[in-house]
């Protein structure tokens, strides 16, 4: 075996044990149970919409909160395969198959990005790639927090829109 072909193996082995690592690197709290496999791995790219609304039991107090995102989900390979939206949260493949889902946990990631998340999806509507998904994981992300600007009583009703990036991982029974 020649020098570049050593190299080559090296560095194939390197990768593949960083993305073992990287798989292996979410938070206890979201990942999925046993008796589960990797189905569709896409990277979600699109916006948030925030409001400023008042909070809740809170006379006079204002807050961010979340309206809904829409989202083009691609493959690895940077081909769009479905879209995200809500509310309720909805990934749906271009095939039309669709599924949703109750969030199960969520887990901080780095500041100024969303957090972890667990989904355990509901039955899927439609037959294609989303037929079978028992859980979504969010990964990966990039951005999507509340906005920083100012959100006051001036601004009720106000919308704002974020941009953010993450990975949605679909996972089916073995």
């Amino acid at each position: 075996m020649n020098l570049s072909s050593r190299f080559a193996l090296f560095a194939a082995g390197l990768l593949l044990g960083s993305l073992a690592q990287a798989s292996n690197a979410v938070p206890d709290s979201i990942k999925v149970p046993d008796g589960h496999k990797v189905a569709l791995e896409t990277t979600g790219v699109g916006e948030i919409t925030y409001e400023c609304r008042d909070k809740a039991d809170m006379a006079g107090q204002t807050e961010w909160v979340f309206v809904g995102p829409k989202a083009v989900l691609n493959d690895r390979s940077g081909k769009a395969v479905g879209d995200y939206f809500g509310p309720p949260a909805t990934w749906q493949a271009k095939d039309g198959s669709k599924v949703t889902g109750t969030q199960l946990a969520v887990a901080p990631s780095s500041p100024g990005n969303l957090p972890y998340q667990l989904v355990k999806a509901n039955p899927a509507e439609g037959k294609g790639a989303m037929s079978g998904v028992t859980y979504i994981q969010r990964v990966a992300l990039k951005g999507g927090v509340a906005p920083a600007t100012a959100c006051t009583t001036a601004d009720k009703g106000k919308r704002e829109v974020v941009g953010y990036q993450a990975d949605y991982i679909f996972w089916t029974a073995r």
